[in-house]
């Protein structure tokens, strides 16, 4: 039996426990956790995208928005520094949210905590974009 060091012990199990964790990551538990889920991205363009205050503002009313019962996840992005020809960057904020069906969808749009961000924050954006996607054959 291998003696180790109280150092090469903790060293080992945080390894173990950090290559652990990322196996909770993989592609295949991301695909189960997004099977027949109804995906809702939505891209807001600022009326004034220079304006910190404004994109606060905007970034408040998000989180406070994904307390609203029926989305499974959700994402709040700003635009990555990636640089190709396909990449649209023109955006401020964007919004991804995972429903476990269209009608969970349906009932977010009604949602009293959506219908007041609309009311407070749509003043603050100039332009917003939905993409909706389901499974092919859902």
């Amino acid at each position: 039996m291998e003696i180790q060091t109280r150092r090469e012990f903790i060293s080992e199990t945080g390894k173990a426990t950090v290559m652990g964790g990322l196996g909770a990551f993989s592609s295949a538990t991301w695909e189960n956790q997004l099977h027949h889920k109804f995906i809702h991205h939505v891209y807001f363009w600022l009326k004034r995208p220079e304006n910190e205050e404004d994109r606060g503002k905007l970034l408040q009313g998000l989180r406070k928005l994904s307390e609203v019962k029926t989305i499974r996840m959700s994402h709040i992005g700003v635009p990555a520094p990636t640089k190709r020809d396909v990449i649209d960057t023109s955006y401020a904020v964007s919004w991804l949210l995972v429903f476990d069906n269209p009608a969970d969808q349906e009932s977010y749009q009604k949602d009293p905590v959506h219908l007041k961000f609309i009311e407070e924050c749509s003043s603050l954006w100039e332009k917003v974009i939905v993409y909706d996607s389901i499974e092919p054959g859902s």
